[in-house]
């Protein structure tokens, strides 16, 4: 990928200037600087969905994406529908190479993940992480919907940061915005949303790895809740740097 040195300013340079900058003006911005190089991933998580709310109603030239592992929950596909059919959108899907998950599921079996961390880890890898890399090649700027909420590690995340893996400028609107204010602007705004957020789940990712959580869990523990981790490390490696 053809990456100009000043994007890699935008971590050091622009997090100040913008912290309190109206999403919406940021979003015009980058359009403009980046012509058709702009693209949000979606997994149709509250966050995600306040997103594409605002690049919807504002017809933004972002192409809004999602990974489908092949493992979602039909609930997801349900939101994803709605979603499309309220906006008049269409949400480009990006699924992993059909032999990389032969490959994989001959050698760990359809549940594999559930024997280590290795192997779950090399799961995400060949269903999500491959999968992206596809999807953000010959971009400029990556939306995605982390919050500082979301976990110990991400709490560290900037507005804007420099992501080397994917040689992309990494853009989260929401990393300062509070449960209580997305869920806000959800019900202001008639936004579709997950209705598995009301039988007690906060981060949905695949179903063979999502669980509810109780009252007082850290908001990421329902996610690979058999692997005897850290909540802060409780990642697919999507946003790992």
């Amino acid at each position: 990928m053809d990456v100009n040195a000043n994007d890699k300013l935008w971590n050091e340079d622009r997090n100040n200037k913008f912290r309190n900058a109206d999403f919406q003006y940021l979003l015009a911005e980058l359009c403009e600087m980046y012509p058709n190089k702009v693209v949000f991933s979606t997994s149709f998580n509250i966050e995600d969905q306040v997103i594409t709310h605002f690049i919807a109603m504002g017809r933004y030239p972002v192409e809004i994406f999602t990974l489908d592992t092949g493992r979602m929950f039909q609930e997801t596909y349900n939101v994803w529908s709605a979603t499309e059919k309220k906006y008049g959108i269409k949400i480009t899907s990006y699924f992993p190479d059909a032999k990389e998950v032969e490959e994989l599921v001959k050698k760990q079996g359809i549940n594999g993940f559930y024997e280590s961390v290795e192997n779950r880890k090399e799961c995400c890898h060949v269903r999500k992480i491959q999968t992206l890399q596809r999807a953000l090649k010959n971009k400029k700027v990556w939306i995605t919907g982390v919050r500082s909420e979301h976990s110990e590690y991400r709490k560290y995340m900037n507005l804007f940061e420099w992501d080397d893996k994917f040689q992309i400028i990494k853009f989260n609107p929401l990393i300062h915005w509070t449960t209580e204010e997305v869920m806000d602007c959800i019900r202001k705004n008639d936004i579709p949303y997950n209705s598995l957020y009301d039988k007690g789940f906060k981060s949905i990712g695949c179903a063979p790895c999502t669980r509810a959580i109780k009252e007082g869990e850290p908001y990421r523990s329902g996610r690979w809740w058999w692997e005897n981790s850290e909540e802060g490390k409780k990642e697919c490696g999507l946003h790992l740097k």
